[in-house]
């Protein structure tokens, strides 16, 4: 019986503590992602993100177990960006909002597993976005972390607090884009009890 790898255990970038801002190093990391536009919550375009991400995620986690080396399907993740940052910290106008929606793959998948996988998706009940789908390398190197436990909407204060005092009190300063790890499934956890990890990757300021 094959070993089922969690990358949530192995890797220390789902580590985070309410309360606590910790300086990590990130290693590159394979994604599936999605970009897109908008309000995650109205807009159809990062719904159909998902219904291209999850399928694909699934089928080379299917085809990895038929190889004999099983895997559970790590969490989504997004990064998210405004050209007004303020938009996003601070009035949270979600309209404005750009993003990429992502699952991460373990290192051993090839693209050609990846090809496979989509062939496999498209041949039965084809999602929308499925040609959106790709495979990336993300490099965020030093990054700052912490769990937000609560509704996404009160992320608000916490991201003023990493970005306006710890980043600058350590001589740090953003880069990158916004990051989010999202431990709690919305469909099945009230918002009070949602843990999400926030991240910012910065430099040396």
């Amino acid at each position: 019986m094959a070993t089922k790898t969690d990358l949530k255990k192995t890797l220390d970038g789902y580590q985070a503590r309410r309360g606590e801002f910790r300086v990590l190093e990130v290693p590159p990391l394979p994604y599936l992602m999605v970009d897109g536009h908008g309000d995650p919550n109205t807009a159809q375009e990062y719904a159909d993100a998902l219904a291209a991400l999850y399928p694909v995620a699934y089928k080379l986690k299917f085809a990895c177990k038929k190889d004999g080396r099983d895997y559970v399907v790590p969490p989504l993740e997004a990064l998210w960006w405004a050209e007004d940052m303020d938009a996003f910290t601070r009035a949270r106008d979600k309209s404005q909002w750009d993003w990429t929606a992502m699952i991460m793959t373990p290192d051993w998948v090839t693209e050609q597993m990846f090809e496979e996988a989509c062939a496999t998706v498209a041949a039965k009940d084809r999602p929308a976005s499925l040609d959106r789908v790709r495979r990336e390398t993300l490099r965020e190197g030093t990054c700052v972390q912490t769990l937000h436990i609560g509704p996404y909407d009160a992320e608000g204060p916490v991201l003023e607090e990493m970005h306006e005092r710890f980043i600058p009190e350590r001589g740090l300063r953003m880069t990158g884009k916004h990051h989010e790890i999202y431990l709690g499934d919305p469909r099945r956890v009230e918002p009070a009890k949602l843990r999400t990890i926030l991240r910012q990757p910065v430099t040396t300021a």
